[in-house]
């Protein structure tokens, strides 16, 4: 039996990159990298798969608070 945690996030799936410190949407895996999108849109960025873990309820309730509340381009 294993915790949500252990499953690795899917593309469209939110996502934590935690060498950033930053959650996102998953939007694809080339190259031995995971591409991620800042919640609110923009730029993707390359994570390892090894920092690419799915976020904790709290992250996961704050990302989309603050996308929904207008807080964008916040580094989430």
């Amino acid at each position: 039996m294993g915790s949500d945690e252990e499953i690795e996030p899917g593309i469209g799936d939110l996502a934590k990159d935690a060498a950033k410190d930053r959650v996102g949407l998953v939007m694809g895996k080339v190259g031995g990298r995971v591409q991620m999108r800042p919640v609110d849109g923009g730029l993707e960025w390359d994570a390892m798969p090894e920092n690419v873990r799915r976020p904790s309820a709290r992250e996961e309730l704050s990302a989309r608070l603050a996308v929904r509340n207008g807080m964008t381009r916040s580094g989430l």
